[in-house]
């Protein structure tokens, strides 16, 4: 079924938030808290050290009427520079490719593709872009082809 959360991103302190935020809502996690020490090595990526293992690559937590909250570690020495206005992404989850490949195409249209629609290592077909008025927007399918 499709949906729709808000994904939070921030440098190194996504345990933290995400602990207070499961406090706040009275909640639990959906699934396991994945770390970046759960995911194979990616090619071109120096290996990262036990620190860098420990931060949080994907985390969810449903808060209110089948709303979640999802969010990242997303530390310099990946590449990214967390900044307040562009830690928030809206997360699409359609329930098609066909779907899927349509809205990305339409929102990346005048704005930028930051990453192309592809296979990812959790088994899902996975994108994201800026629309033309800066809004982030990431799209998660999980429909096999």
């Amino acid at each position: 079924m499709s949906s729709v959360s808000i994904y939070l991103n921030f440098s190194t302190q996504t345990e933290e938030a995400f602990l207070f935020y499961k406090e706040v809502f009275k909640s639990e996690f959906k699934g396991s808290i994945s770390r970046f020490g759960d995911m194979p090595p990616q090619e071109g990526m120096p290996p990262l050290s036990d620190e860098q293992k420990k931060g949080i690559m994907h985390v969810e937590l449903p808060i209110l009427g089948g709303f979640s909250l999802m969010g990242t570690d997303a530390p310099e020495h990946m590449g990214f520079n967390v900044t307040m206005g562009n830690n928030v992404h809206i997360n699409l989850m359609p329930d098609t490719r066909v779907e899927t490949k349509r809205l990305f195409g339409e929102l990346s249209e005048g704005g930028e593709v930051t990453m192309e629609l592809q296979e990812m290592f959790w088994g899902d077909f996975f994108g994201s872009c800026v629309d033309k008025f800066g809004v982030q927007w990431m799209f998660n399918c999980s429909e096999k082809q």
